[in-house]
């Protein structure tokens, strides 16, 4: 049935899964997606939404290196908001509410005019090895598909468990089976496993809500968009979500059945996201708050399907149902399905080197919750990543790695094998240390010109980077070159009680003001003049006001990555043998043999290694 030998095979069809199969098979290498339902490509599980806080600049990385969420993430857009705007711009994240059904409709219409993509429908059961390598997997049905790499992207389907209330039953989601066969294979193998836990709301409909007792949540005044590519275009018309909260009442109610809920009488043993908690264990853990904030979000442009984001939940159905009846607009709510949590298998991720291949079978790769993390943006960046360096090592080229200072990306994928995870990883802006420099404003900057070197990214994407670098830069030196009259500049500062000058100087040092933004000072003719002359477009605009306003800390975050990246150089061999190293503690020798990190930096950022450690490897390695 399948005569050739695949260069890469893509198990599961979600997130990561899609982004592995695009970028593997865009860099030239002949590759196969094998998934239990081809109807269900990028299917959006859980909210309908991309993006958010962290997420949104991982989406805009995916698109710089020519990766595929950013331009499905505008095509089938609802709403767009940019969060956390009244912050510094380190911390604005762009978020889209999604069309599911069009989001999943574009994804597969992308694949399927991806040359070198094959398709095939069927569950993986197991992997083919040959001396610790892997050359292919096995079907349920016994066909054997040959190939020189394979990268799992399983999400909850290894022995998914589906709990509602006191009831459960295996599935990988909703109204799908779960896969078998591979974690026990992979154990057999020698690798690790473990259980997570994840969750979902009650999806309803809308015809039976009030809208009118709920707070409204439009999308911004002047949407923007994720991909920076112009084949994409910003939305002209918005949904609304809205926002209602719960009660005491509604606690009340919940709590009535906590003793049937599977997350307290014992039946769910496995952790769920910290930051994504259910209903009943805000509830639990948060006693003393009486409401919690449900927001009311549309499943697309024309249906009446809505997701209730903030009550996920695995009690029992009735539980549910009267709970959300006494939430305000919910009075007469009909449900499409009721919430419910899913338990799956997962492999703690410091088994995996930095490119996301195993250490112990060589040519496979995981990518996505299979590694412990949760949401689609995550996976989609781990998919990514994997496909890449799936097909950079089928092609016998050198591995492709993104560091901390460079990506959330590389941040994400650091944390993950570095420092393991033992609940549900989700990114935030707090975990790069460099999150100025990793802003969603610059990650075209950033990564397109290494999308384009691996072949992702196209001339065109490349040339419009270039361009806008050059503008901005060129509207950068503007500000420090040309000056401005008191006479000119002084009414707009007094307007903003900012102290005036009595001098000629730069506009760089009048732009600087925290209290001035890029409206006041394109207020001074020769700016508004600079701006149509050159026809700056909002891209180019805002990269020069963040780097005028932002310089001396761009310049200093830039200056301490450097001295750390020098760590970054400093090779450990491979099979180091750190039982030599007496004099290093017992925990960081134990820690650092089963990591076996690649350099001295991420040596480094392993717990339980202290700095004294590492100035005693430095010393033993002689540096």
């Amino acid at each position: 049935m399948f005569n050739e030998v695949y260069d890469v095979i893509v198990v599961g069809g979600g997130h990561a899964g899609s982004e592995a199969a695009a970028a593997a098979a865009n860099m030239g290498s002949k590759t196969l997606l094998v998934t239990m339902n081809l109807q269900n490509i990028a299917q959006m599980s859980c909210n309908p939404a991309m993006g958010g806080i962290a997420k949104g600049q991982i989406i805009r990385e995916i698109d710089a290196l020519g990766g595929y969420s950013g331009i499905v993430s505008d095509t089938s857009a609802i709403q767009f908001k940019m969060l956390n705007k009244s912050k510094g711009p380190a911390m604005w994240s762009p978020r889209v509410q999604s069309d599911r059904m069009r989001f999943a409709e574009d994804w597969r219409m992308l694949l399927e005019n991806t040359k070198n993509l094959d398709f095939y429908q069927e569950m993986v059961s197991g992997l083919l090895i040959e001396e610790d390598k892997v050359v292919g997997v096995k079907t349920s049905l016994g066909v054997e598909v040959r190939s020189k790499s394979v990268v799992l992207t399983n999400g909850t389907f290894l022995n998914g468990l589906i709990h509602i209330g006191d009831k459960n039953f295996g599935g990988g989601r909703a109204g799908e089976k779960a896969a078998t066969g591979i974690t026990e294979q992979l154990v057999d193998l020698g690798f690790d496993s473990g259980r997570m836990k994840t969750g979902t709301p009650p999806r309803v409909d809308g015809r039976s809500l009030d809208f009118s007792k709920m707070v409204e949540q439009p999308g911004d005044d002047n949407p923007e968009k994720f991909s920076y590519l112009d084949v994409t275009k910003p939305l002209k018309e918005q949904r609304s979500c809205h926002m209602s909260y719960t009660s005491a009442l509604v606690h009340d109610l919940l709590r009535e059945g906590f003793d049937r809920s599977p997350m307290f009488n014992g039946r769910i043993k496995s952790l769920g996201p910290r930051y994504c908690p259910s209903i009943e264990d805000k509830i639990n853990r948060f006693a003393d708050k009486d409401r919690h904030q449900l927001f009311v979000e549309p499943e697309g442009w024309n249906t009446v399907e809505y997701y209730i984001n903030g009550f996920s939940t695995s009690l029992p159905e009735d539980v549910q149902f009267n709970a959300l009846r006494s939430v305000v607009g919910f009075e007469n709510v009909k449900f499409f399905r009721p919430g419910y949590a899913i338990e799956y298998d997962y492999f703690p991720p410091t088994q995996l080197k930095h490119t996301l291949e195993t250490k112990i079978v060589s040519g496979l790769y995981f990518a996505g919750q299979i590694n412990g993390t949760t949401g689609y943006e995550e996976a989609a960046s781990q998919g990514l990543m994997a496909g890449i360096n799936a097909s950079l090592k089928v092609q016998e080229k050198d591995p492709f790695m993104l560091k901390r200072d460079e990506a959330y990306i590389g941040v994400l994928i650091d944390d993950l094998i570095t420092k393991g995870t033992e609940e549900p990883y989700r990114m935030f802006t707090s975990r790069a240390e460099y999150r100025t420099l990793l802003r969603q404003d610059n990650a075209d900057l950033r990564l397109t010109p290494k999308g384009y070197e691996l072949g992702l990214a196209s001339e065109k994407r490349l040339k419009r980077m270039e361009e806008k670098h050059k503008a901005a830069e060129k509207f950068v030196r503007f500000f420090e070159t040309q000056s401005v009259k008191p006479e000119e500049i002084n009414p707009i500062l007094e307007s903003k009680k900012s102290s005036a000058v009595k001098q000629s100087g730069k506009l760089f040092k009048v732009f600087a003001r925290p209290n001035i933004d890029m409206e006041d000072i394109r207020k001074v003719k020769s700016v508004s003049d600079y701006i149509l002359e050159n026809n700056l477009d909002r891209e180019v605009i805002e990269q020069t006001e963040i780097q005028v306003k932002y310089s001396g800390y761009i310049a200093k975050e830039k200056n301490n990555a450097d001295k750390l990246n020098r760590l970054e150089y400093v090779k450990i061999p491979e099979n180091f043998d750190y039982s030599k190293i007496k004099s290093m503690s017992f925990e960081a020798r134990e820690k650092l043999k089963k990591i076996q990190p690649t350099t001295v930096s991420q040596a480094s950022r392993i717990s339980g290694v202290s700095p004294n450690d590492i100035s005693v490897l430095l010393v033993y390695m002689g540096r």
